[in-house]
């Protein structure tokens, strides 16, 4: 429960209020802030979290925020990079960003009677006390080159600023500016409340849940998380139910329980670094909130089979600061009327499609990134795009990859929204090489003199036709339902064949080990860059068999024992072959014999082969096998008496 006063507390520190005069003067103001936390992001998307004494921090101010602090290297994920024999990690702290402080809602301070607040300063990793690393310092460095890559450009091609609005030339521009977002969903139950996946799979087909009132204790978190990220100053937009879920039964105690829905939170867009961190942060205030309700949160791509999974759909934007003060978004065309976009905003969504395999595996690290990337559930299986019917009707294609967001009413609404990320990817690596990505097809239209309308064309071009930068054999653009227009053959042939787990995405760096041309695009070339991939990498195909290994093949295993016989001796020859047909497939996937292995025996003989060739092989045919079982034992269950 929440009942203290909120207005009283301290939330955001802006960038021009980051002096040690200022800080030491808002930590005075409150005292309900007890500690300072340098938060660094290491290559599995972690945030570490030191915890300092808040007088220690602003006795020794000056030389922290110079010199950051020390961490043992091989407690956090940077493979390739710290070891046990060279672990020295420092957390340098980001001057330029918002800092945030984060509460303890269940430690109320003695004297303020308020919760233990932490000063929560983003930060980046440096190893050695020279080169720079993780995360976020990959954002910093690639929103740098392509600011630098894109400005060059538009100084080389000036016939581009005839197909833009209210900009003659690049000598105009000031700054350029990239701006983000990321809509979060995620699922919320009651602790060790098990789903009926059936009523769940129902609902969903029925949106019976789909931006219903969120009531009960889920209604209350709901409330105080969006009322408590207002005081950051996030800019939310809104906060309401996903289309998963069913409705919460009140239980003989008087209170809810039973409780299994999906939601969604959006807020304001902002730069690269800032959407990032504030995406991160947002996450920790949830999960707090809805705690404090006795409710659990999960960020997972897909908690459960048959039921839809959670996206965190991005977008991405680009204007120009003008140096009469004026913003121009470089996407949007002069001509709205007749032209979907300018040819910068052709390129950039260009270069994202030729080069999605490259962010494959940024996009998808995980098993189960790839459980939620199935046909149906809105859930991105092509890479393909949808730009509307005709230039004024704006698409709302829920089907394809990448679609082009805009609003007839408000040019500066013209942007992109990437469908395929999930709560667990890792918002700064992907940012930051999917506008590398677009850069490289901003360069080749511009490089190529194209209008709109002959990119319009491009992008719309037919399977074996010809084009200047796009793939012969692939379509690119469609306004119809991928899912109910076209067959799976259909699909693969026109759109590509999607990855079926971590091992093939990450293929696409190589095929066996990684290969740093394969990156160029997207690391330019640079060695820290280069070392960060490689270290991530090394990272997401660690975690991807550790985890099969130790958690999901013994996952698997427990849903194979809770398909349990239920017919009697003396029942139907029909209830005696499904039977039969699953013991089967039980069998094969799990039961080990005396000359056969199973399937998830096979799968551990893999991993500790390091044979990950093999094990993508086994991945994918448990779960066809899985797939095959969940039918077979849903029709007998429901057949049975």
């Amino acid at each position: 429960m929440i009942n203290f006063d909120l207005n009283r507390m301290l939330y955001t520190l802006h960038p021009d209020e980051h002096s040690p005069d200022a800080v030491r003067a808002k930590l005075d103001a409150h005292p309900e802030v007890r500690f300072v936390s340098f938060t660094g992001v290491d290559m599995g998307n972690h945030n570490t979290d030191e915890k300092i004494p808040v007088a220690v921090f602003k006795e020794n101010m000056d030389s922290l925020m110079e010199s950051g602090v020390q961490t043992d290297g091989s407690s956090v994920a940077l493979p390739t990079i710290a070891d046990l024999s060279n672990a020295r990690v420092d957390i340098m702290p980001d001057p330029d960003v918002n800092w945030y402080v984060e509460y303890n809602y269940n430690n109320i301070d003695y004297e303020t009677q308020l919760p233990t607040g932490t000063l929560r300063i983003p930060s980046f990793l440096r190893h050695n006390g020279d080169k720079m690393v993780g995360s976020r310092t990959f954002l910093k460095e690639s929103t740098d080159r392509f600011k630098a890559g894109l400005m060059q450009a538009l100084l080389d091609h000036p016939y581009v600023f005839e197909h833009i609005g209210g900009i003659d030339s690049a000598d105009e521009i000031e700054e350029l500016l990239m701006t983000n977002a990321t809509e979060l969903e995620f699922w919320v139950k009651t602790p060790d409340d098990r789903a009926d996946r059936n009523q769940l799979s129902i609902a969903q087909e029925l949106k019976e849940q789909y931006w219903k009132r969120v009531t009960g204790p889920v209604g209350t978190a709901m409330e105080q998380t969006l009322e408590i990220l207002e005081h950051y100053g996030f800019g939310i937009e809104m906060g309401h139910k996903e289309v998963g879920g069913v409705k919460a039964k009140m239980g003989n105690s008087g209170t809810f329980d039973h409780i299994m829905e999906q939601l969604e939170i959006d807020w304001k867009y902002d730069g690269p670094m800032q959407a990032s961190d504030n995406e991160s942060q947002i996450k920790n205030i949830v999960r707090d909130v809805f705690r404090l309700n006795s409710l659990e949160v999960t960020f997972r791509a897909k908690p459960m089979h048959g039921v839809a999974g959670s996206g965190e759909h991005t977008h991405f934007g680009l204007a120009a600061k003008l140096k009469d003060g004026r913003i121009i978004n470089l996407f949007e065309p002069v001509h709205r009327d007749e032209e979907f976009m300018s040819p910068v905003g052709y390129g950039a969504l260009m270069g994202i499609l030729r080069n999605y395999e490259l962010l494959n595996p940024i996009i998808s690290p995980e098993h189960d990134s790839f459980q939620r990337l199935k046909p149906g559930y809105e859930a991105p299986v092509c890479i393909v795009t949808s730009l509307g019917v005709d230039h004024m009707t704006p698409s709302r294609n829920r089907t394809i990859l990448i679609g082009l967001v805009r609003d007839l009413k408000n040019p500066m609404q013209t942007r992109f929204e990437l469908r395929s990320p999930n709560p667990h990817t890792n918002t700064y690596l992907i940012i930051g090489a999917a506008y590398m990505t677009m850069l490289d097809g901003i360069k080749a239209v511009l490089d190529a003199g194209k209008t709109p309308h002959e990119l319009e064309a491009s992008i719309s071009k037919k399977y074996g036709e010809e084009d200047f930068y796009l793939e012969t054999n692939r379509e690119y653009r469609t306004e119809r339902n991928i899912y109910t227009d076209y067959t799976p053959e259909e699909r693969e042939k026109l759109f590509g064949r999607a990855p079926g787990n971590v091992w093939e995405a990450f293929k696409s760096w190589g095929d066996s080990s990684f290969d740093p041309s394969k990156l160029e695009l997207i690391t330019g070339g640079d060695e820290t860059a280069v070392m960060i991939l490689r270290s991530y990498r090394e990272q997401m195909i660690t975690k991807w068999t550790m985890e099969y290994h130790d958690r999901y093949i013994q996952n698997t295993m427990d849903s194979l024992r809770r398909c349990i016989r239920l017919h009697e001796d003396d029942t139907n020859e029909y209830d005696r072959n499904n039977w039969e047909m699953i013991n089967s497939l039980r069998n094969i996937i799990g039961h080990e014999e005396k000359d056969r292995a199973s399937l998830l025996m096979q799968a551990r003989i893999a991993i500790d082969n390091a044979d990950y060739d093999e094990l993508s092989r086994l991945e994918i045919e448990i779960e066809e096998k899985l797939d095959e079982l969940r039918e077979y034992y849903n029709r007998y269950q429901k057949n049975i008496f």
